[in-house]
Parts: C-alpha cells; structure tokens; sequence
C-alpha cells in the first residue's frame, strides 16, 4: 500500500490539504492539482504548518477543471484520485449556471481522464448541500446518504452545483465508467485546524464569533473536523466496502449558532470574550443584504447521521466540540482574529 501514488485535486482546498497530510502520514505519494503552480510555495508552506516534512513525496501539476489540458499527465501512474476541487465563480454577474454547468463538467472531465489512465478509484468530495437542502420542515430526520436535496425546494446555486455534479458522477460510473470505481464524501459543515490565512467558509463561523459578531442567528447545523473528513477519504479510497456509496461525514447532532457560542466561551474563557451571547430576530437576518444566503435555512433542522460510515468503514470522529475548538485555538495560534492584528 505505501508508496503508491495519489491524486488529489485542489491542492490549495482546507479538505485538500488535510487529506495530502494524512496521505503523507501513512506512506503514500502525492500528486496534486493547482490552477496555478505559483501557489505551490504557498500550500507546501501551509503543509508544513500541519507537521508535514516529506516533501519529497508531494509534486504539484498545473491543470484547470474548465480543460482537458494537463488532467492526463496529472493521473498518469495515480491508482486512487481524491477530487475535492470545485470551482467557485466570482464577480457581480455570476448567476446559477456560472455555479452548476462547471461544477458538473468538472467532476465528469475528472473522472473522464480517472477511466482513461486506469485509476482504481475515485474518491468524490460533495457535500451535504447534496443532501440535506430543499426539503420541507415535516420531511424526517436525521438526514442519511439516502436523501438527496431537492431541487424544486429552496437551494442556493452551490448546494444545487453540490446536487447536480454528484449525481453526474454517478450516473457517469454506471453509463461509461467501466472498471473506475467511486466513492463520495458528503462532509456537512468542516470545522479543525485551519493551516494559514487562507482559510474556509465553514470555519469563518468561528472566526465571525471571536471576533464578535453582533449575535448568534438562528440557525443549526452538524460539524465535524477536518482531519476526520481526511480519514473518511482514505477509508473510502481502500475499503472494498466503499466501492458505489456515499458516506455522509458528520460528527455528532446538530448544533445551534448560540450552542457554538457557548462551547468557545466555555471553553476559551477570556479569549472568547467578544462572542455574542443573544440571538438574532430572523427578521432581521431575512432583511440583512449580506446573510440573504442563509435565511432560508433559519429554525430548519439541519440534523444529520454517519451511522453507515461508523458501522461500515469502521471511521471514529472526533466530537463536534473538539472541531470547534481545534478551529478556534487555530486561528489563536496562527494569529488570524481581528483582535490580534
């Protein structure tokens, strides 16, 4: 097993990277994608913020999910991909295609060039906006890799990109993938340690709460940590039992915003002393211009379970708890909250 050669696309990503240190940790070599080779020195650095030292073993490749070019060369002698890259548009014109259409051509020109070069398995990184969104009030919880969201209901551009590039992966694989095996990872919302300044949406929560935000909204939602996601990859990449399933990556139940806010202040003391201790009116975060994203989700439960990866692949998170906190003492550590500047 040590030694052989892995692909994981994305390199500059929170999960990436965690999933190119675990790699590391257990032996194997590492190839990974950037859009830009310029970044490598930036992400072997963050690397080494995690306790990496074997960059020997880790080569990086320019190649771009909007091109054939170079994903040949990037799987050529891989056995397994992890495929965490997503493209995130940006700008004052981006609508809902600019989200989805490259989002699914994506994933398919991955696992296109996977089947072409005789890779073992891919492990897709989705997410639990795959699952868990549009659903009404009264559908049942917790939320398993059984459901999907529901596109007819409320979803955000990227949980529907999330929805719609998973479900072309799998209907890739069943159509055209002949000996390539798939694996998904639907983490819900990733919390650990963050690596430098470049950080992800997930554990901005906890950065927005030290740094004090003017209250808690009311909103709910399961956590887990980074490294646990990273070990899920790995189980879902070698476990014969992985092969044509999902596994929702979840610690505990979920958590409210104000449950959070009071994990940190608990925990942290007088570091977290700026955190909010009220919760916000939703009619005030339904008329805030910058949380029109996350109104849809206020007072929805968010409830989710990894029983199947538990029972299945034998994976141990940590609790929610430890992720927040392991988030928190990260952004102390790397001196990344407004206090600090």
């Amino acid at each position: 097993m040590n030694g052989e050669l892995v692909l994981v696309t994305g390199g500059t990503g929170f999960i990436a990277q965690h999933c190119i240190l675990a790699l590391l940790e257990r032996g194997y070599r590492v190839r990974t994608t950037v859009r830009s080779l310029a970044r490598e020195k930036e992400v072997r650095a963050q690397l080494r913020v995690g306790g990496n030292v074997a960059d020997d073993r880790l080569s990086f490749v320019e190649a771009d999910l909007s091109d054939d070019a170079r994903w040949h060369d990037a799987m050529s002698g891989c056995v397994y991909v992890l495929h965490g890259a997503s493209p995130t548009p940006s700008g004052e014109q981006v609508n809902e295609d600019d989200w989805v259409r490259p989002a699914v051509e994506g994933n398919l020109r991955v696992l296109r060039a996977a089947r072409d070069a005789g890779v073992r398995r891919v492990v897709l990184t989705s997410a639990f906006g795959a699952i868990g969104m549009g659903h009404p009030p009264e559908y049942r919880r917790p939320f398993d890799e059984t459901d999907w969201s529901d596109l007819t209901g409320n979803v955000a551009p990227y949980q529907k990109s999330k929805t719609l590039s998973e479900r072309a992966a799998w209907d890739f694989i069943k159509r055209e993938g002949h000996r390539l095996e798939l694996s998904a990872v639907n983490p819900v919302a990733v919390l650990g340690p963050v690596l430098g300044a470049d950080f992800s949406h997930s554990t901005r929560i906890i950065k927005s709460l030290l740094d004090g935000q003017p209250g808690c909204v009311n909103i709910n939602s399961c956590f887990v940590d980074v490294r646990d996601v990273a070990d899920l990859h790995l189980l879902a990449m070698t476990d014969p039992a992985a092969n044509g399933e999902r596994f929702l990556a979840t610690a505990d139940a979920s958590l409210r915003m104000i449950d959070v806010a009071r994990i940190l202040r608990d925990r942290l003391g007088a570091v977290a002393g700026k955190v909010p201790t009220n919760v916000l009116p939703d009619e005030q975060v339904r008329k805030h211009p910058g949380m029109k994203s996350i109104a849809p989700l206020l007072g929805i439960d968010m409830n989710a379970t990894s029983a199947k990866a538990i029972r299945l692949l034998g994976w141990k998170p940590r609790s929610s708890e430890e992720a927040i906190i392991a988030s928190a003492e990260s952004f102390l550590r790397l001196g990344l909250l407004d206090q600090q500047a």
